[in-house]
């Protein structure tokens, strides 16, 4: 038995009508946006990873930092960073008492620069003791090969 619209008043038909509009989303432009951010996401992405640029003493021996310990590291500029964030010199006892507070090991590497004076070195040695680190490391860099001979 098939329906037909002619026997049909005339508001079927006309709703009929009114009624075919897509009712689907178009996702193509949405899509296009998102690849074009996914671009230049990717190409920015390189330029945003920039960490706290020091210049290492070389030495012979491979230094690296160990699973544990926390790493602190001093500019040229003589500005203390632990981890990300930059820390003043007068509050950095405090800092690194609050850290290892309740760590059964006190480990720290200092990483510092090589232009840096070996007071503010030693400075800060003293202070990472004071605040009653078992343990400094220093952070080097491996001697290349190139500039082993001179």
């Amino acid at each position: 038995m098939a329906l037909s619209t002619q026997g049909l008043p005339s508001a079927f038909s006309r709703r009929r009508q009114l009624g075919t509009h897509m009712s689907e989303i178009n996702v193509t432009p949405f899509i296009d946006v998102m690849l074009v951010l996914l671009v230049i996401f990717m190409v920015t992405a390189p330029m945003m990873q920039s960490g706290i640029g020091i210049n290492l003493p070389q030495a012979e021996t491979d230094t690296k930092p160990a699973e544990e310990g926390l790493t602190l590291t001093v500019t040229k500029d003589q500005y203390v960073h632990i981890g990300d964030s930059t820390i003043n010199i007068n509050l950095l006892e405090r800092r690194l008492t609050e850290y290892f507070a309740n760590k059964p090991k006190k480990v720290v590497y200092l990483q510092a620069d090589k232009d840096l004076p070996y007071g503010v070195v030693v400075r800060i040695m003293d202070i990472t003791k004071k605040a009653g680190i078992e343990l400094i490391g220093i952070i080097t860099e491996p001697i290349d090969v190139k500039d082993k001979g001179r």
